[in-house]
């Protein structure tokens, strides 16, 4: 994302970036702030010959993938946002912000049954077996029974779920609010083991398991490598200023990690860095089609970049472009907060055809930066320190040694495997944290970020 750093400089306010650090002031609750429209932020679905998504309009649509006609449309009473569709190829399970857990019909929208649970839904169901699973923000996670929609049991954490689960050899993985990512047993619903990290976290999409090993993204700005077994760390990933919400997507031994301040990261298994790519805002989820990478940024654009991060080309939407998009058949289709799915030719570039949502206008919420706050540090000398009697009458807040300060490293590649991760966010780490004019960015030269600021 991009807070527009130009809105710093003016004859009023002019400072040195390095003097300016970015702090989380408050909880991340601009998802549940959204306004009236028909704003898309989701993962389209292929159902054969169909496409489905939800929509802040309170729609869940079906649309023919080749001609974009609607074939059907379910309402229910609240907004589709970030619970993606997903289906088992008989049923589609999506979440809504009105409490509950559909399963609907896919071949004519109806209701197959609904399960209520106490607040808001914005992550995915994960299925496992006759199992359906899904957090809420009451801070519930809720097994299901996928057919007949009835409660098995339920895990309750400190805070909001945000998240959507991981299964994996009969444990079920979540993140919550609470800073702490949870290890459940499948069959009977118990904790094995916690993981915290130093805020919150927020993980609609929580990728795969792999090589035993799982990821977790969180607001103090890494992203975890953990042993999946024990929940003992093997690594951590610096990932920007604006925290993390997202694992990683896995292609060929190489990790692809999005950030929330607009870049895209490809780390190495050990956690080390291969290359980098930035946007002009928060950037999502890549997919990788034919040794290409394909991702979208709420700059408006769809990026295709090679495999070493150069970009290929760009299809400029006329909203963010926030999910994975999906490929099928040679045509690319994702969605936008402009309310339209579109449907792009992949060889040619060429927009096929956009389907509009019931409500064009684009909904109104916070923006991505809502929770951080721009904090200038004031500015002191070394040489002002050199006295005794300035070292001596210094103010609350002054800095006048770097001896004042306890320096603390950013990372440390041997893990210590402790079962609660030794972050500390009281800390202050001295690093090039707002030079972003000395990162080394590949292939968007010519990329003009919009100035305003969304998620």
């Amino acid at each position: 994302m991009d807070i527009g750093f130009e809105s710093f400089e003016s004859k009023d306010f002019d400072v040195e970036l390095e003097d300016v650090v970015m702090k989380k002031t408050k909880k991340f609750d601009r998802l549940f702030r959204i306004g009236k429209g028909g704003s898309i932020d989701q993962k389209p679905l292929i159902f054969g010959d169909l496409i489905m998504f939800g929509s802040v309009d309170n729609f869940l649509y079906a649309v023919d993938k080749r001609t974009g006609i609607e074939r059907w449309r379910m309402k229910a009473n609240g907004i589709f946002m970030e619970s993606s569709p997903v289906t088992d190829g008989k049923t589609i399970f999506i979440g809504n912000y009105d409490y509950n857990l559909y399963a609907i019909n896919p071949h004519d929208g109806s209701v197959i049954w609904k399960f209520k649970t106490g607040g808001e839904i914005l992550g995915c169901a994960t299925l496992s077996g006759d199992r359906v699973y899904i957090g809420s923000k009451d801070g519930y996670l809720y097994c299901v029974d996928k057919n007949t929609g009835k409660e098995i049991w339920r895990f309750k954490t400190g805070d909001w779920i945000v998240a959507t689960s991981l299964v994996h050899e009969r444990r079920v993985f979540i993140a919550s609010f609470d800073s702490n990512f949870y290890c459940i047993d499948e069959e009977t619903g118990k904790e094995i083991w916690r993981f915290q990290t130093g805020d919150e976290i927020y993980d609609v999409y929580p990728g795969k398991a792999w090589k035993g090993r799982v990821f977790v993204p969180s607001f103090d700005n890494y992203i975890y490598c953990l042993n999946a077994q024990t929940g003992k760390e093997i690594w951590r990933f610096k990932t920007g200023k604006y925290g993390s919400a997202a694992g990683p997507v896995i292609h060929k031994n190489v990790l692809y990690m999005h950030s929330r301040d607009g870049i895209l990261y490809a780390v190495d298994e050990n956690g080390k860095e291969m290359w980098r790519f930035k946007t002009g805002g928060l950037v999502a989820l890549p997919t990788i089609h034919d040794n290409l990478i394909y991702v979208g940024s709420e700059d408006n654009n769809l990026y295709c970049l090679t495999m070493e991060g150069k970009e290929v080309w760009r299809f400029r939407a006329d909203g963010d472009v926030f999910w994975k998009p999906v490929i099928k058949d040679g045509v690319i289709y994702f969605t936008s907060w402009d309310c339209h799915l579109y449907a792009v030719d992949i060889t040619t570039r060429k927009e096929l055809w956009r389907f509009a949502t019931s409500n064009t206008a684009q909904a109104e919420w916070p923006p991505s930066t809502d929770a951080w706050e721009a904090e200038v540090k004031k500015e002191t000398h070394i040489e002002d320190a050199i006295t005794e009697e300035k070292y001596k009458s210094k103010k609350k807040g002054e800095t006048v040694s770097l001896s004042d300060y306890q320096i603390t490293t950013e990372y440390s590649s041997e893990s210590e495997y402790k079962q609660k991760s030794d972050y500390d966010t009281s800390f202050v780490i001295f690093e090039n944290i707002m030079e972003v004019e000395r990162i080394w960015t590949s292939g968007s030269e010519h990329l003009s970020p919009d100035s305003r600021i969304s998620m």
